[in-house]
């Protein structure tokens, strides 16, 4: 049986599922243009065992124990469920625990929530699971592989354990062996920056001598070197993921002959090369071809790319999707686009701690076909290497089918009855305006003064612009080989994603930029501006509220979003009158409402002092002080406790999407499409087909 304290680590009852429509999108496609998406979709799939060593040392067993369990005997296909269930004996109850907790798995990559970071064990008991596995037409694959796992499917203790995060403090992650501390992970990366090393696609280990190995991902093995940097030496291996990463090489060579055009085939040759040998330089130059494809009938975006899950949010986690261009939402966001230049002057920071240049990128709306991920984000904004966008620009993407996906049994908790319908009929459209801001002008503005290599900078160092937040001239910046993620280390990714949502609060306000998404003072079937505002500004405020629930008095803050949604609620709360928390008598709910009126006065006067700190202390480097307040914005304060388990109680299942799979036809004259229920069924059945 699950131990007695599980409650809050089951998996969920009765995960909400989602497909991710495609069909109309991917048939819309030629024959050229479904095999380059068939090709990077093999790519991106190919990297799910990367995503799986890169969270804990047991997912990738726990995966090949439900691939094994619920396959065909002969084929890579779904086994008859009906008659597994019937030969395990279990009740209907168990089997159906089994299948959520395999269904959610697949959906996280691991058995740690990939929003959130705490672990889920199975509702049902161990002996039930375990015949069910024994009862597979793989028993005998299955048996050997859960009697390696199954202590750790359902161990919570120690407590640490119950989270990703640094080793040191109990917790568990794949990136760095169990003795690594973060002091080594300072050494490390300071040698790794001395020798203008990239950490994003490595993982550090410390032997028991003391010693240090840091590992590349590429396919390729061998040119291993040592690198030194005040009396610290560090192995360089090559080869980490050598097996995913040659498949995934494989795809991107077969990919090659249906590019589209010259930056695509640039593009393609250079993500073989970053996956062959190790390269960050080589992935950049992937990115610089990928900037220049615009507008591209088939989107896709490969590698390693965000830092969230690393707890010093430095090395990044695996991913790729592929997905197609949905021409009528993008034509609403090339309008934003080609709008930037009026909006960015409104931003509270002034000239000096802005892009020199606005690089009009290319921003679409995209159906996703394919997003090898431990969770599937709603919009996008890379490269996030500084030097390119900062000098060439970036894109932005907005996923449509992720945005519009819904469960039929999702709950709104948290609002008053009259908030209620108002929040039901907008949220869609407001999602839409935060979404597209976050993406565009929150991501996509502000500069990070820089000194570089050869002595240059990007700012008037001998005359420092003075800091509009303490009134003096600034004294930091970045220096050569320094990035706004080495600088500010593991609250880079949470700060940043604050710094975004707030830029969407605060333009949100101006009736121009909700023109733009077709909200006007007269638009009742799109939604009246002021309304769209309105429940922005309250979506926001109630996702402050459910931050909560991802944050744990022992480890702190679990999710990066969520902890930056808190601070925006605190920062709304300052003004008083402006947020109301209620909490009602008997300790069952408790709700949460916003002043309308206060809204594009005192509310955003609140939000441009709090956006205004954000962005200097990013732009300057000013970590000492930056991270002091970003800490000070997001501490719980232990008055929010009680509204925590009250949260808790409510809950809700995050959505398990469902996606397609492409096949190409035995003669290679097409390229098929396989779409699966929206179920556990159908999520167990997509990943036994996936053959990854």
């Amino acid at each position: 049986m699950p131990p007695q304290d599980s409650h809050g680590f089951f998996a969920d009852l009765a995960a909400p599922f989602c497909a991710l429509a495609i069909k109309p999108h991917f048939e819309a496609l030629d024959h050229t243009q479904k095999l380059y998406a068939h090709h990077l979709s093999r790519a991106s799939f190919e990297g799910t065992r990367i995503i799986l060593r890169q969270t804990t040392p047991h997912a990738e067993d726990i995966y090949d124990l439900i691939i094994a369990t619920f396959s065909a005997a002969n084929a890579h296909k779904l086994t008859d469920i009906g008659a597994l269930k019937a030969k395990s004996g279990v009740s209907d109850e168990d089997f159906e625990h089994v299948l959520q907790y395999a269904a959610q798995f697949l959906s996280n990559l691991a058995n740690y929530k990939s929003f959130g970071d705490s672990k889920f064990v199975p509702r049902a008991c161990a002996d039930a699971f375990e015949k069910v596995i024994a009862a597979s037409e793989n028993a005998h694959r299955a048996l050997p592989l859960w009697n390696k796992v199954k202590a750790e499917i359902y161990e919570l203790e120690p407590e640490g354990r119950r989270f990703l995060g640094y080793p040191d403090q109990g917790h568990v992650i794949g990136y760095y062996s169990e003795n690594f501390t973060k002091k080594d992970i300072d050494l490390v990366q300071a040698a790794l920056e001395a020798n203008d090393i990239s950490s994003l696609n490595t993982r550090a280990f410390k032997h028991a001598d003391g010693t240090y190995e840091v590992r590349v991902a590429s396919a390729q093995k061998g040119g291993d070197k040592i690198v030194h940097h005040n009396g610290t030496n560090i192995r360089l291996v090559f080869g980490d993921f050598s097996d995913a990463l040659t498949k995934v090489s494989d795809s991107f060579r077969a990919a090659l002959p249906s590019v589209a055009n010259e930056h695509e085939k640039k593009m393609v040759e250079s993500y073989i090369e970053t996956f062959t040998t190790g390269s960050i330089e080589a992935h950049k130059e992937s990115q610089r071809e990928w900037i220049q494809d615009i507008g591209p009938m088939v989107e896709s975006n490969i590698g390693f790319v965000e830092t969230y899950r690393d707890p010093a949010g430095l090395r990044a986690e695996w991913e790729g999707f592929v997905a197609m261009v949905n021409k009528e939402q993008t034509a609403k966001f090339e309008k934003m686009v080609q709008a930037a230049p009026k909006f960015i002057p409104l931003l509270p920071w002034g000239a000096v701690y802005e892009k020199d240049s606005f690089f009009k990128p290319d921003f679409t709306s995209l159906e996703v076909l394919s997003f090898a991920t431990g969770g599937i984000p709603a919009g996008i904004n890379i490269p996030n290497y500084d030097d390119i966008r900062q000098t060439l620009g970036f894109k932005n993407v907005s996923l449509g089918n992720v945005l519009s996906a819904k469960a039929p049994s999702e709950k709104i908790p948290f609002l008053t009855k009259k908030d209620y319908a108002l929040f039901e009929k907008l949220r869609g459209p407001a999602f839409e305006v935060q979404v597209g801001i976050h993406e565009l002008l929150g991501h996509g503005t502000g500069k990070l003064l820089q000194e570089f290599a050869d002595g240059t900078f990007n700012f008037d160092h001998k005359n420092p612009p003075i800091s509009p937040v303490t009134g003096e001239a600034i004294k930091t910046w970045y220096k050569p080989n320094q990035t706004w993620g080495s600088v500010f280390g593991a609250i880079s990714s949470s700060y940043e994603e604050c710094r975004a949502e707030a830029v969407g609060l605060y333009l949100s306000t101006d009736k121009d930029m909700l023109k733009i998404f077709g909200h006007t003072d007269e638009s009742v079937e799109e939604g009246i501006a002021d309304d769209v505002m309105y429940i922005n500004w309250l979506i926001m405020a109630r996702a402050g509220l459910i931050a909560l629930e991802f944050y744990d008095p022992v480890k702190g803050h679990g999710q990066a979003h969520m902890r930056a949604r808190f601070a925006l609620l605190k920062a709304m709360m300052e003004v008083p009158g402006f947020v109301t928390i209620d909490q009602a008598e008997d300790g069952s709910n408790v709700t949460v409402t916003l002043e309308r009126s206060l809204i594009r006065t005192k509310g955003m006067k609140a939000i441009s002092a709090f956006l205004q700190k954000l962005q200097v202390y990013k732009s300057t480097a000013d970590v000492e002080a930056g991270a002091k307040f970003y800490n000070d914005a997001t501490h719980v304060e232990d008055h929010w406790l009680k509204t925590r388990e009250i949260v808790l109680k409510h809950k809700q299942p995050r959505k398990v999407f469902v996606q397609a799979n492409t096949f190409v036809g035995e003669g290679k004259d097409d390229v098929l499409l396989k779409e699966y229920e929206a179920s556990s069924q159908g999520m167990i059945a997509s990943w036994i087909e996936r053959q990854v």
